[in-house]
């Protein structure tokens, strides 16, 4: 298991060095100069050299990524034209609301869809199924943006009590200053008003975030606890007269459980990417909000930093993924032992 974590930790460095040169070399040949952007149309050219200067734009490409790489190993992701702030501050500032909601939508995820799959699968071809089905792909096919509208519609004019923007109501006084997570940091310091405020806060945009993954581990489900629902082991254990609720949980559950586990894992790790205009609808202040903005004001540094952040949770993600895998079915680890 260790070599085979390190095997797998040594390719997604490289993968991890590969994103980085590609987001340097797309930012910098997109159009546009960043320098004149950042101080508007009103700026002198003598102005917009100095800034020039100052960002490294005047050096030779070559020299421009290999101050970046240098930097990047460094920990330093440059200054943030929007903020005048390094944009790795920036970006830790952000990150406990983006990974607050993004947690919370993945237990919504986990909590409904696993319960919902292994129902249907358990009730195929009835009308609990059929309506699961519809309900699954009605989740998949919408986009999250349309789903986070239609969401605040419903809240601001029909429902009244579920609030629309933001992580807190603005009466609510309070410092997240252990963990950065409202609900954490709320139960450790005996918030309750705060745990409960922020709960309301983060139904609308979690739903908007976990309805196409719900409808995806639905179905995905399903079908997997249709298919082991066939297999000997299970007839045997039918056979042997062990209770259909321990068949289907102890069983059938462990071995279908692998193509779930994958595909909530992924969408765990792309919900910071699939965030973008939720938050930005919602007025979340995430990363991905300050993404959509840096990326509005053409703020290179803020951008990369924002576009690798997200590849890096992506990667670790994944190996947290193929780890837990490689521990609930020995065969995913054979089968990298044996492509190397």
């Amino acid at each position: 298991m260790v070599s085979y974590l390190f095997r797998r930790s040594i390719s997604l460095f490289f993968v991890l060095l590969g994103l980085a040169i590609l987001i340097f070399v797309i930012a910098r040949i997109v159009p546009g100069d960043p320098a004149r952007i950042a101080l508007g149309p009103k700026a002198t050219p003598e102005q917009v050299l100095q800034l020039q200067v100052e960002m490294g734009l005047d050096q030779p490409f070559l020299v421009q990524l290999g101050t970046y790489l240098h930097g990047l190993a460094n920990g330093d992701l440059g200054k943030s034209l929007l903020t005048s702030r390094p944009v790795l501050d920036d970006i830790m500032a952000a990150l406990p609301a983006t990974f607050e909601l993004v947690l919370f939508t993945i237990i919504l995820q986990i909590v409904i869809s696993i319960p919902l799959g292994i129902l249907a699968a358990s009730y195929r071809n009835t009308w609990l199924d059929n309506v699961t089905r519809i309900f699954s792909l009605i989740g998949v096919v919408t986009p999250g943006f349309v789903l986070a509208i239609i969401l605040q519609l419903l809240a601001a004019h029909y429902w009244g009590f579920l609030p629309i923007t933001g992580r807190l109501d603005g009466g609510v006084d309070f410092n997240a200053d252990i963990t950065g997570l409202l609900l954490v940091d709320g139960v450790l310091k005996w918030r309750w008003d705060v745990v409960g405020d922020a709960l309301r806060h983060l139904i609308l945009p979690s739903i908007a975030l976990a309805a196409a993954g719900i409808g995806q581990v639905v179905r995905i489900t399903r079908a997997a606890m249709i298919e082991v629902s066939s297999r000997d082991f299970v007839e045997a254990a039918r056979a042997y007269g062990i209770p259909e609720r321990v068949v289907t949980f102890r069983y059938m559950l462990r071995v279908s459980a692998v193509a779930p586990l994958t595909i909530l894992g992924l969408e765990f790790a792309s919900l910071i990417g699939n965030a973008f205009i939720v938050e930005f609808v919602f007025s979340w202040p995430g990363i991905a909000s300050y993404g959509v903005r840096t990326i509005l004001q053409k703020d290179l540094n803020a951008v990369i930093g924002v576009v690798l952040f997200s590849g890096v949770f992506f990667v670790i993600a994944n190996l947290v993924i193929d780890t837990i895998l490689g521990i609930l079915d020995p065969r995913h680890r054979l089968n990298s032992e044996d492509s190397k």
